[in-house]
């Protein structure tokens, strides 16, 4: 069973709402909920999820509130951090990834901290056994893969292409697939890009599917009052997990 995790951006539009969403997500075949911490630059997301973190900060967004949501849905539902090193770095990562694992985090994901910067926090997960997910991208060489991948844990998040999530680009996996293969049996998950569209092509030759622009469309849709927004993204997540696994 290929797996989908669904990314959604933490207090948009209120705190209550991504709690509910969260745990509806996880009922409705969602395997992982990565919480987006909203950040005022986030480089590797497109003008959707750009958007949504915009609006939470406007909102008022505060780091607690990450940690509010995260209590109620993490002994529920498997649940990740996204986020920008600076939000985590904020918060002093020697007592933040502790009282992560104490939560029920099962792992970080940080799209700005090169691999060879997450090294200097290697010990600091490992002693709270959480993950510090691995990011490959199509443009790496098998030499750099190699590096990348020999130590990940939980899974590899493969980048589907060079640029931002949401831009629908195109790029052929496998020959970065089979080089992640080579070198790590650890589960390859393809983001960036991913939607209903597009899941049943980009999970080929991986384990599963991250969706986030395609999720944070609905929350953006004023149309849709919060009963509406939570139903419809529990429908798109039992089509992509429909589609990944037919």
């Amino acid at each position: 069973m290929k797996k989908l995790v669904a990314y959604i951006t933490s207090g948009y539009p209120e705190k209550s709402f991504s709690t509910d969403l969260a745990l509806s997500l996880g009922e409705s075949g969602v395997d992982a909920v990565e919480l987006g911490v909203p950040f005022s630059d986030p480089v590797a997301d497109g003008p959707l999820i750009e958007k949504a973190n915009y609006k939470a900060l406007e909102l008022g967004f505060k780091f607690k509130h990450l940690l509010e949501i995260s209590k109620e849905i993490a002994p529920k539902v498997d649940t990740l951090w996204m986020g920008y090193f600076n939000s985590f770095y904020q918060q002093d990562l020697n007592n933040l990834i502790p009282l992560a694992k104490k939560i029920g985090i099962s792992g970080f994901i940080i799209p700005d901290l090169p691999h060879e910067e997450t090294l200097a926090y290697k010990k600091l997960f490992d002693s709270s056994n959480l993950s510090n997910i691995s990011f490959v991208a199509p443009t790496d060489t098998p030499q750099r893969i190699k590096t990348i991948v020999e130590n990940s844990k939980k899974f590899i998040y493969m980048v589907a292409y060079a640029g931002i999530t949401g831009s629908g680009v195109s790029e052929d996996l496998q020959p970065t697939l089979s080089s992640i293969k080579e070198y790590s049996k650890t589960p390859i998950y393809v983001g960036f890009g991913v939607n209903q569209k597009t899941a049943k092509e980009k999970v080929k030759g991986a384990d599963g599917v991250i969706v986030g622009s395609a999720f944070v469309e609905i929350l953006l849709n004023d149309d849709l009052n919060y009963t509406q927004k939570i139903q419809s993204c529990n429908e798109l997540a039992k089509i992509i997990k429909s589609e990944i696994n037919s």
